[in-house]
């Protein structure tokens, strides 16, 4: 069997997602994703990925996985990182269809047949409308709504409502990002207490409402400096959240160190970094609490199961990030099923109700707060055929 097509497709509605076919010369395809700039990352894999490529055996995973680590760009997600990464979630679909096995057989079976999720607050348009992680690019619904999942929206104003909502379908743990504006309005450089006071107030009426029934994650995506990310968790600690994640940028080990040592509450650590070398050295030092990493950005199911299985080694469980697209989702929870520290599997309700109904043929079973995996081979599941004959669709081939 031999690589003979690389196809990537983007859509002007959705700006930040790349998807990916592998055509094999025996009619298999398999399908990646990537998510944050798009058109650079699609570059890259017709420029650097294809020469390569093209006319080799898919089933040597490991083998492409390290011929494909570029002389500059493997340290981080960057470009390079994130379109191997979709690369290599191909390269594990086409094994799964090649063999007739869901692609946590080939990943060696199942640990468990389903996981808990968490509710990542997003609404129906979070992070659509450009490639930034910027409140203005929150999505906030104007009137009338997409769907009744705008839960971006119900955090800010009716946290506790949307707590009881979510712990009515079996959701027991969600995940919220008050904090944003005030760091984006002083440079994450500081915090009053009466902003502070503000901001805490979804969660104090989460408490208030459904008490310790649901587990309450922070989300401060690396916007704030040491002296207030400290303030933020020592605020925290009488809510009793299950982490804080990211809450200074993961390139400062020590910082995050000193601020590990600072607070009881876990560092959840961090979808911003890449292969398993970062994430070994924030294990030696002991940092954080849960590793976290998007199959989308690391290097694919390849490196990340080399980083959980330094993780388990360290007696720290894994939940796979994302809030991206449907494709990272899939292999996310085939993946959550095949590991056995994983913790927890990201989830967002608006995007799974939502637009991944209109991108996939099919998405992972979700019932009571739990999800599990497609049976069909691979991933188990197709980008819709009608995507290719939109007119916002751009599509490129080598061959």
């Amino acid at each position: 069997m031999r690589i003979v097509a690389l196809e990537t497709l983007r859509l002007n509605e959705f700006p930040n997602l790349l998807w990916v076919r592998l055509h094999t010369d025996k009619g298999y395809v398999g399908i990646g994703e990537t998510f944050f700039g798009a058109q650079a990352v699609e570059s890259y894999l017709h420029e650097s990925v294809a020469p390569y490529l093209l006319g080799q055996d898919p089933r040597d995973i490991q083998r492409h996985a390290r011929a494909l680590r570029q002389y500059v760009g493997f340290c981080g997600t960057g470009v390079e990182q994130r379109g191997n990464s979709a690369i290599d979630l191909a390269l594990w679909d086409l094994i799964g269809r090649a063999t007739g096995q869901p692609l946590y057989q080939a990943l060696g079976g199942r640990v468990r047949t389903e996981i808990p999720v968490y509710n990542t607050c997003a609404g129906y348009r979070y992070i659509r409308a450009q490639p930034r992680q910027a409140v203005e690019n929150w999505g906030l619904p104007e009137n009338p709504s997409e769907g009744p999942y705008e839960d971006l929206e119900a955090f800010l104003t009716r946290p506790d409502a949307l707590a009881r909502d979510l712990l009515a379908m079996g959701i027991r743990a969600m995940k919220i990002w008050p904090f944003d504006p005030e760091a984006e309005r002083t440079n994450g450089q500081f915090l009053s207490l009466s902003d502070l006071e503000r901001c805490l107030e979804p969660f104090q009426r989460i408490r208030a409402t459904v008490g310790q029934e649901m587990e309450l994650l922070v989300e401060l995506h690396g916007l704030w400096n040491l002296p207030m990310a400290v303030r933020i968790a020592r605020a925290l600690e009488p809510l009793k959240p299950l982490w804080i994640e990211d809450p200074i940028r993961s390139d400062d080990l020590d910082a995050l160190a000193t601020l590990a040592r600072a607070t009881p509450i876990p560092l959840a650590l961090s979808e911003t970094l890449g292969p398993r070398s970062a994430f070994r050295q924030l294990l030696e030092q002991r940092i954080p609490g849960f590793i976290l990493f998007d199959l989308g950005w690391c290097g694919g199911l390849t490196e990340a199961r080399a980083i959980a299985a330094m993780a388990e080694a360290y007696q720290l469980p894994v939940a796979p990030h994302d809030c991206t697209g449907p494709i990272v989702f899939t292999a996310s929870v085939h993946f959550s099923l095949s590991i056995p520290n994983s913790f927890i599997q990201e989830f967002v309700r608006a995007f799974y109700f939502g637009w991944y109904q209109e991108i996939v043929t099919n998405l992972p079973p979700f019932a009571n707060g739990l999800i599990s995996a497609p049976e069909e081979a691979g991933l188990g599941t197709d980008l819709r055929p009608e995507l290719w004959e939109r007119s916002d669709a751009h599509i490129r081939i080598s061959h």
